[in-house]
């Protein structure tokens, strides 16, 4: 199999700015043959070189020349991760057109906001569910949308609309007019430009309606430079190369997983893995056992849940085993945090004895045994969290970014490892990260900036300051004068009617360390103590109450059970122990029900809708006061 470098993927470029058509083009002329992607179809995995993606790529861009796609032009995509969506987004930017992610839990309201907020001309729309989020409005919902692409026929076919158009006959238009217009991609490619927007990235929303920040291929060019050259990043000194594998499950529309995910895979070569479903995920990350794993904070928590589940459903002697063998990882996780993340010798003997055991059966059990780096960001993590993998052997970094900053601020590094903190500033933005005096607030400014807000240009004057800096919107402080710790979202901060200034996040990230916790929102704001809403994690929860004979029918009925409220007691106690008595939970109240994007609840990326849950819940908030 052809093997190239990183160096010489995007040597093929005749000309035009670099972008992420030209470096996958730039692998496929060097290591046609390389594998560049997998994907699973009906418990297979499929193969893909870079000869074929490219292949793909050319064909899906002709198509979208053939429908009427001009440069500027928007193509949206709302489907879960699949192929399709990355190679049409290559496509996109191959013509200069802009890619528009949705993401796939979008209610129909959000899709028509976004699509007709962006004047998006053709759409993406994976299967039914989707295709109906469009169809079902009147024509005139969607002025811009030409084209309404499916991949899923099923229960499609028999639509009749001259709008949809099967992923496999847009693909044969394509080659058509590949066929006929050999150089037109090739053209437009050629007459890329720095400032070219190539993608609309929509803000979560949890104020206001989403915005779409405009990433230029600048802003992408130096994402990709940063990311795939900082050795010190990555644990063993190697950057990402063809030689690691990734796991494509987070939505692709969301800054940290295009990072993640495709523009590794053009950057570097990191070989792509697309899962069955989005309910497959975790027997697909056991299969892959990827290299490379970045997951948002709920993940981590979701896998650390799974451990506790595993532990406590094993025979006596396994659970006694399996006990001691979490005290060990405890004691190593405090020790590599208190060592800078590094090992000591002591830590090593320890979990070499402990990898034997039961470590290295646990990691694969997680898909997590070849991870050597795990990265951690888009919200705020539990330092106990990142230790408890620590002890696992994982190497895990926190680090920090937002949509309008192409996710570059801040991050741990090798050995540098300061946990509680979002890590340092990267050497190639020292001088471009900074926190206000007088508000606290980090505010950056570097090439990763985006280029504004589509169609707002009030909004985005809003967001810089007069000297040209980005806000961000949180407040942080230095620790050890180079480290950063986030405090929380300035909006977030907590007034009480006595005037102390509460961060709300550190303590919800506490209490969801709890494994029988899966979401808290803090509630305090010009009251005279604090109170909570918890929404219990219903499998821990559910494997706890079956233990104790508790029988139950659903959700609700599960979290009313008085002694499910005692045992969410204890994790409150618990947390409160560890802050001082102003920031304590004087009372809470369990949630009813599982939050739900549709519902309003949470933003798509699962985000509180602070103000919403304050409304929708009212009843309960009320009652605690």
């Amino acid at each position: 199999m052809a093997v190239t470098t990183t160096a010489h993927s995007d040597a093929s470029t005749k000309a035009g700015y670099p972008t992420v058509a030209s470096r996958a083009r730039g692998w496929a002329l060097a290591a046609p043959n390389q594998l560049a992607l997998r994907d699973k179809d009906l418990g297979i995995w499929h193969e893909r070189t870079w000869g074929d993606i490219w292949d793909l790529v050319l064909d899906a861009a002709h198509g979208l020349l053939a429908l009427g796609v001009d440069v500027g032009d928007r193509v949206s995509i709302q489907a879960e991760d699949i192929p399709e969506w990355v190679i049409l987004d290559l496509a996109t930017v191959a013509i200069r057109g802009i890619n528009v992610g949705l993401y796939p839990t979008n209610p129909s309201a959000e899709v028509t906001y976004a699509l007709n907020d962006s004047g998006a001309k053709v759409h993406l729309a994976e299967d039914q569910e989707q295709v109906d989020k469009v169809l079902d409005l009147p024509r005139d919902s969607y002025p811009t949308v030409s084209k309404v692409i499916y991949v899923e026929p099923r229960g499609v076919r028999s639509y009749e609309d001259d709008r949809l158009i099967f992923w496999d006959d847009f693909i044969a238009m394509g080659r058509e007019h590949r066929n006929a217009n050999a150089n037109a991609v090739e053209n437009r490619m050629g007459q890329a430009e720095a400032a070219d927007v190539m993608t609309l990235v929509y803000t979560s929303g949890t104020t206001g309606p989403p915005k779409g920040a405009m990433i230029t291929n600048a802003n992408c060019q130096f994402a990709i430079e940063l990311f795939g050259s900082t050795p010190e990043r990555m644990p063993d000194g190697n950057v990402p190369n063809h030689k690691d594998s990734a796991l494509t499950y987070l939505p692709l529309c969301h800054i940290a997983e295009r990072i993640f995910s495709t523009w590794s895979f053009v950057g570097n070569g990191v070989v792509l893995h697309f899962g069955e479903s989005v309910e497959t995920v975790l027997s697909d990350l056991r299969e892959v056992q990827p290299t490379l794993f970045f997951a948002v904070p709920r993940i981590w928590e979701k896998l650390h849940a799974a451990v506790v589940i595993k532990g406590s459903d094993s025979s006596p002697v396994k659970k006694l085993l399996f006990n001691q063998a979490m005290k060990t990882a405890s004691w190593i996780g405090k020790e590599r945090a208190a060592n800078a993340g590094d090992w000591t010798v002591p830590t090593r003997i320890a979990y070499g004895i402990g990898y034997v055991t039961v470590f290295r059966a646990l990691r694969e059990r997680l898909g997590l045994r070849r991870v050597r780096y795990g990265g951690t960001g888009a919200a705020p993590i539990a330092p106990e969290v990142i230790e408890f993998f620590m002890g696992l052997g994982l190497n895990i970094y926190e680090l920090y970014g937002m949509t309008e900053n192409t996710a570059i601020a801040t991050a741990n590094l090798k050995g540098r490892v300061k946990v509680g903190t979002v890590g340092e500033p990267f050497d190639q933005i020292k001088d471009g990260l900074r926190i206000d005096e007088t508000t606290g607030e980090i505010q950056v400014k570097h090439d990763g900036v985006f280029a504004g807000y589509w169609g707002k240009p009030e909004k985005t004057a809003e967001t810089f300051t007069s000297d040209g800096w980005l806000m961000t919107g949180d407040v942080g402080e230095w620790v050890d004068g180079t480290h950063v710790r986030i405090i929380d979202r300035i909006k977030h901060i907590i007034i009480t009617s006595g005037g102390k200034n509460i961060s709300p996040s550190e303590i919800e990230n506490t209490l969801k360390v709890s494994p029988f916790v899966n979401e808290a929102m803090v509630i305090g704001d010009g009251r005279k103590y604090l109170t909570a809403l918890i929404g219990i994690e219903l499998d821990t929860v559910g494997n706890w109450a079956q233990k104790q004979g508790l029988g139950y029918t659903t959700y609700r009925d599960l979290s009313e059970k008085p002694e499910v409220i005692a045992l969410i007691k204890k994790e409150v106690d618990r947390t409160n122990e560890k802050f001082a008595r102003v920031e304590g939970i004087k009372k809470f109240h369990l949630l009813p029900k599982e939050l739900d994007h549709e519902d309003g609840e949470t933003t798509a990326t699962m985000k509180l809708k602070r103000s919403s849950m304050e409304e929708i819940f009212s009843d309960l908030v009320e009652s605690m006061y």
